[in-house]
């Protein structure tokens, strides 16, 4: 197996690794791991999905961040097959606003969603209206890259696109939370409207759209309480011994 210095050193050229560099990993004591581990824990145990935001406005350079640290999420072949759409423009977010609800009030009243599915949001109070999409100071959409383009305008494959945009939404939503903000995974069905209103290429389509702001003074939130780590958790095989 080639060494670490051996691999740093290789040239870029056809049937060979990329160029690489250093892993640089901070070694953390024990005590700190479990600090920050319970720390992280404890802070996003207390997110929430939001419905009732304030119009107070929210620096662009916020928004931005959260989107680089989002960029940083694992990819299918390091493809990155998303992009990141912004806007806090007035007249965008009517629009997204109006035709969202167009299509939630055919999935709540007009018979798209099945009884089960009701049945199951009922619990949560949410219904077709959604005037958060105007209230926000930003409104963020999530677009996945079905296929890439390349500097010849051919198609370029991607990878994993789904499980890459997944990952990248909750390292959003994990950054967002962690600089005082809320925001909701919003995905009204069919999104093809976004497609059109922002404007994106054939080869993006909506994964989901993120409302963003202060929560209302007055917000509320359903009282859910989340699985307990028992049933999320299946270990299988012998533990190590001392790993505890």
């Amino acid at each position: 197996m080639a060494s670490a210095q051996a691999l740093s050193q290789a040239p870029t050229v056809a049937g060979m690794p990329a160029p690489m560099i250093p892993y640089q990993h901070s070694l953390l004591g024990a005590e700190e791991q479990t600090r920050r581990a319970e720390t992280f824990y404890r802070e996003m145990d207390g997110r929430r999905s939001v419905r009732f935001f304030s119009g107070e406005p929210v620096p662009r350079r916020l928004i931005e961040t959260a989107i680089r640290t989002a960029s940083t999420a694992p990819s299918g072949a390091h493809r990155q097959p998303w992009t990141f759409v912004m806007t806090r423009d007035p007249v965008i977010k009517h629009r997204i606003r109006v035709a969202a609800e167009e299509e939630e009030r055919t999935n709540y009243e007009g018979g798209r969603l099945p009884d089960h599915w009701l049945e199951a949001l009922e619990p949560l109070g949410t219904d077709w209206h959604k005037e958060f999409l105007e209230t926000v100071p930003w409104v963020v959409v999530l677009f996945e890259q079905r296929y890439g383009i390349d500097d010849k305008g051919q198609k370029l494959h991607h990878f994993y696109v789904k499980e890459s945009c997944g990952i990248a939404a909750g390292l959003f939503i994990a950054a967002l939370h962690h600089m005082g903000l809320a925001t909701l995974t919003h995905t009204p069905s069919p999104m093809k409207f976004l497609t059109d209103l922002l404007g994106r290429p054939a080869n993006e389509r909506p994964f989901c759209m993120f409302p963003i702001g202060y929560p209302a003074d007055d917000c509320v939130v359903p009282d859910l309480h989340r699985k307990s780590l028992a049933e999320v958790l299946v270990e299988v095989g012998t533990a190590a011994s001392g790993d505890e």
